[in-house]
């Protein structure tokens, strides 16, 4: 295909909003049909990093919470494993091969025992000679520089859905061209597997990981969350102003969910995955859910604030107001509702209003206000009054009657 072309077909497909995903796109699925809400699932990162507790029994235990705490009805899919998964050495062909303590029966044999759960199943590499932790002989891992179609062809054999790509060692080469160069491998394998750049936002992938050769599901426009407050409102404050880059099949990331850590009141937590879910985020647990607290439970399976997440229109919320450390996001949504989050980022308690003008909404109308968190229904002209303690938020669905 030459380049006039190709550039015909880019266009195309963002006038019908579905990304062509490559020469390969008669053979595996689009971008946006891989990708048509934000991800869901479970990550170990954050609760295990790579203590000798990740492992095989580890992660099919986690599965099976999916199915016990009604995870999966709730919509999560996904079950991924971070780094720490390989051997240290590539095998005599080059492979890839797991590390045989932690995962003795072999990575195909833990996908399929997550795919009989009717689950999904993810991986980590990075877009370098190694990956990121630990270091062993002065390196860690080895990553996918160089051998990008070997490794998407294993990871397709292993049944892998889900592919992590870490930004670690990198050689400076350029990230266009490393990311460019799984995006068309993972293509080219025929399989749907899920792509998310995990550049840490240095090279700005909301400007191009979204085209080809890339055509990332998703890209951390952020770098690795913390499980704490200042760490979780730095990167939303990162993340929500670049609204205009996120659309199905492609999604602004600002790393994984810490709710359940510890490190967070419930409030906070509450705070952490309203604004997640309203920037059409990820929302990738990330707390060991084999001794998840009910509280914790109770914010992560919370289906009213995962559907405006999940929303089909497929739109980030956009801040409307920011002022005197009360943020104001607006979500439309495909039924012709709207999704709000009043949050105050600060350590007193504010009272806000939010004048019915100021969401977009028409004075001669009556609208039903349904607070998200509270279950409850309100009616009026659709004008917001709350009062929010320091770090808390409120969520509404707003719709007209």
């Amino acid at each position: 295909m030459n380049n006039v072309a190709r550039k015909i077909l880019w266009s195309l497909a963002l006038v019908l909003g579905v990304v062509a995903t490559s020469s390969h796109a008669d053979a595996a699925q689009t971008a946006a049909e891989i990708a048509p809400t934000p991800q869901m699932g479970f990550n170990n990162w954050n609760s295990t990093h790579c203590r000798a507790e990740f492992d095989e029994a580890m992660i099919r235990g986690i599965a099976d919470k999916f199915i016990e705490l009604g995870l999966k009805d709730a919509g999560y899919t996904y079950v991924n494993i971070d780094d720490c998964w390989a051997d240290w050495k590539r095998d005599a062909n080059g492979n890839l091969k797991p590390n045989p303590a932690r995962f003795p029966s072999g990575i195909k044999a833990l996908a399929d025992y997550i795919h009989a759960k009717g689950l999904k199943f993810g991986l980590y590499s990075s877009a370098g000679s190694w990956t990121c932790e630990p270091k062993k002989e002065n390196h860690g891992f080895p990553g996918g520089l160089g051998h990008e179609k070997q490794d998407a062809a294993l990871y397709a054999a292993w049944g892998v859905d889900y592919l992590k790509y870490d930004n670690c060692n990198n050689e400076k080469i350029d990230a266009k061209q490393r990311y460019g160069a799984m995006g068309e491998a993972l293509r080219a394998t025929g399989k749907p597997i899920f792509y998310s750049l995990c550049e840490w936002g240095e090279n700005k992938a909301w400007l191009w990981a979204s085209a080809p050769p890339v055509d990332g599901n998703s890209w951390r426009t952020t770098g690795d969350i913390e499980d704490t407050y200042a760490s979780m409102l730095k990167l939303f404050k990162q993340n929500v102003v670049l609204d205009a880059y996120a659309r199905p099949g492609h999604w602004n990331d600002p790393d994984m969910l810490e709710v359940g850590n510890g490190g967070m009141s419930d409030v906070e937590y509450r705070s952490h995955f309203s604004l997640w879910a309203i920037m059409a985020a990820p929302l990738l647990i990330g707390t060991d859910l084999r001794k998840v607290t009910p509280e914790a439970l109770h914010i992560l399976t919370n289906k009213e604030v995962i559907a405006v997440d999940q929303d089909a229109l497929g739109v980030q919320g956009k801040r409307i107001r920011v002022r005197d450390g009360v943020h104001v996001i607006v979500k439309p949504l495909h039924d012709g509702s709207r999704a709000v989050v009043v949050f105050n980022e600060g350590r007193s308690a504010k009272e806000v209003k939010v004048a019915a003008d100021e969401l977009g909404l028409d004075k001669e109308k009556t609208y039903t206000v349904r607070d998200l968190w509270e279950h409850a229904d309100a009616q009026g002209d659709g004008a917001i009054r709350v009062r929010l303690a320091p770090h808390a938020s409120a969520m509404y669905r707003i719709r007209a009657l």
